[in-house]
């Protein structure tokens, strides 16, 4: 079933983006009122050559959709891009990016085309998101002069906030999966990343309505006094 949606994935994505007009391109959503019930959100992994982004770059791109705190199967994106000069070595080691993979890639520049009119200006959730954030404001901006900010939350943060009594040492994607029992069958394969990663999405939401966190704007209030409290701990 993962390799025929992977297929199904592949196909939508396949060929060359239609028009290259930035100006026509969904613009990124702003931040509300808007209940978590009624949003569409994007949950992104990117796998990279390394953890630097001003040497190393993106090889994958996988994300999934939570759109009315439900994961729709078929609203996911999952790309290989183009990088035939690269050692293969450790992105075979690390991701199971072989040569062949990078050889028939899909295009830097079309690939972020596709993913930016998929996310369709939708906020954003990822890991540790930090990370992917700067791989990708670099990429846009290098490939595609595209600078417009879009809404990012971080995952990393999210589930502490609402899972404070959580055992010590539960702090990266696999210690929170094990923890609420989630299986991550390819870790570090971008889409199957993504995926974790919005089921975990979905638990904090759960959480958050059941603490009278509705919306997105008393999402991210509740993240700005989780960062508080961390600060103060630290002094």
């Amino acid at each position: 079933m993962l390799d025929d949606l992977k297929a199904w994935i592949n196909d939508k994505f396949a060929g060359t983006v239609e028009h290259h007009d930035l100006n026509q391109l969904p613009a990124p959503k702003s931040v509300g009122g808007q209940r978590l019930e009624d949003l569409r959100f994007i949950v992104l992994d990117l796998e990279t050559t390394g953890l630097n982004p001003a040497r190393d770059k993106v090889i994958a791109i996988g994300a999934v959709a939570i759109d009315r705190l439900a994961i729709p199967l078929s609203d996911q994106f999952d790309l290989i891009l183009r990088r035939p000069e690269l050692d293969i070595s450790e992105t075979v080691l690390i991701h199971g990016i072989g040569p062949e993979a990078l050889t028939r890639g899909h295009e830097t520049r079309d690939a972020l085309l596709k993913l930016l009119e998929w996310m369709n200006g939708d906020p954003i959730l990822a890991f540790h998101s930090a990370f992917d954030r700067k791989f990708l404001e670099k990429a846009l901006r290098q490939q595609l002069g595209y600078t417009r900010p879009h809404e990012w939350l971080d995952v990393a943060e999210l589930m502490p906030a609402f899972f404070p009594k959580a055992r010590e040492g539960v702090k990266r994607l696999d210690n929170w999966s094990e923890h609420f029992g989630l299986e991550n069958a390819a870790r570090h394969h971008a889409a199957a990343d993504a995926l974790a990663t919005a089921e975990l999405s979905l638990i904090a939401f759960r959480q958050a309505r059941q603490q009278g966190v509705g919306t997105l704007d008393e999402l991210n209030q509740k993240l700005r006094y989780y960062q508080r409290l961390k600060t103060l701990r630290r002094l």
